[in-house]
């Protein structure tokens, strides 16, 4: 298959060898039978899984792998998400909480921000008849008095709710990190903090998760027991010989025709 890619020539999956398998899309049940491929058990226990998503929208590669337990996106080595909320991150802005939690959301499943936001408003005025969970005590001495270290706290106390799973463990420890720098006495900004922790990642590299979501740029280099093609139709040659050759063992391909087009 790999010389019928790079010589442009469309693949038929009926004649493909046994490790390649070709998940069929009826036009009805279609994410549900990506989700179902994205599950792919590796062949070992120790092995990993490339999940190869559609390249023009990562938002969709975040939701495949927040709705597939286990998977984490592959992150850019820009960090843009982190650096951007970094950006904006004023501890004196009356706005603070909200980007924290709405950041949370961004990073974690099944936060629910907007319920948090408004059992903190309730816990503040004083009418909210049920005691505080210790994610909301962490908000409310967030707002109380406003600090780094809370801000890092209360992300904590999200990530350990019942049901919440972080699905962007790159970019919550990046985080982490940018809050710790900046918590120190004359520390520098959080935008600049955030800077120098996207550097430090890029100096130390993408480790490989057992379950990675990423398009075949943030994959390209990197090799799994598996790869898991969800876009095949969106991908020309190139990056289908990228998105077929990441997979050592086996290769799962989503399609509604058994016939690929490089």
């Amino acid at each position: 298959m790999r010389k019928q890619l790079l010589a442009g020539e469309s693949v038929d999956l009926r004649s493909a060898p046994k490790n390649v398998v070709h998940v069929a899309l009826d036009g009805a049940d279609d994410h549900k039978l990506r989700l179902k491929a994205c599950l792919t058990k590796a062949p070992t226990a120790d092995g990993c899984v490339l999940i190869v998503a559609d390249s023009t929208k990562p938002a969709e590669q975040r939701r495949f792998a927040s709705q597939t337990p286990g998977a984490v996106t592959a992150e850019s080595v820009d960090m843009r998400d982190l650096v951007e909320f970094a950006s904006g991150f004023d501890l004196d802005d009356a706005s603070a909480l909200e980007r924290i939690v709405r950041f949370a959301s961004f990073v974690m499943t099944n936060v629910g921000p907007d319920d948090l936001l408004a059992r903190v408003a309730s816990l503040k005025s004083g009418k909210a008849r049920k005691e505080p969970s210790e994610t909301e005590a962490a908000a409310l001495q967030f707002v109380s008095a406003p600090s780094y270290d809370r801000a890092s706290a209360l992300l904590a106390a999200i990530s350990k709710d019942a049901g919440v799973r972080t699905h962007r463990p790159p970019v919550l420890r990046g985080c982490h990190k940018m809050l710790q720098l900046s918590g120190v006495q004359d520390g520098p900004t959080p935008y600049d903090a955030a800077v120098q922790v996207r550097e430090q990642s890029r100096l130390i590299g993408r480790p490989l998760a057992k379950r990675t979501v990423g398009s075949t740029l943030l994959l390209k280099g990197l090799e799994a027991d598996v790869s898991v093609i969800l876009n095949p139709e969106l991908m020309d040659a190139q990056h289908l010989y990228v998105a077929m050759t990441r997979g050592a063992r086996l290769l799962v391909v989503c399609s509604d025709t058994a016939t690929i087009n490089g």
